[in-house]
């Protein structure tokens, strides 16, 4: 399995946040393994350390896109925009195992897949200005 793969196996459960909690989340997370194919147990346990390490962090990932994107709160964006932003940033400030350019790169091919025509550009505008606020412009 790619990364890019296991990354879109991450963004939809992390998108499963914005509508189930606690155990709901749990059980919901358990019938998406058991109905995705040909994920590795390896894959698998990976996925989940991923996603419940950005659920602890979402209140701080949404805050610092609250920062980064002016005149766009979270709670303003659409959910599959915002759950694309939550795992870039994630990447981005919690991840050293992924270079930014890549979190990005991967971001904005998330939104061409799952977000609005206008996704790509408003993901790439945000991380960008993420990127500028803390010190690491990439360009």
């Amino acid at each position: 399995m790619t990364r890019h793969e296991v990354r879109e196996h991450i963004f939809r459960l992390l998108f499963m946040v914005e509508f189930h909690e606690g155990e709901e989340l749990k059980e919901q997370a358990a019938l998406y393994f058991d109905e995705a194919e040909g994920i590795s147990e390896k894959n698998h346990a990976y996925i989940l350390e991923k996603l419940e390490n950005m659920i602890e962090k979402v209140p701080e990932l949404d805050a610092a896109l609250n920062e980064a994107a002016e005149g766009w709160k979270t709670a303003r964006m659409g959910k599959a925009e915002l759950t694309i932003l939550r795992l870039a940033a994630y990447e981005i400030t919690c991840d050293e195992d992924i270079p930014a350019r890549v979190a990005i790169n991967e971001a904005v091919e998330l939104g061409k897949t799952f977000g609005g025509d206008e996704s790509p550009a408003f993901i790439n505008g945000i991380l960008a200005k993420l990127m500028k606020r803390m010190g690491n412009d990439t360009e």
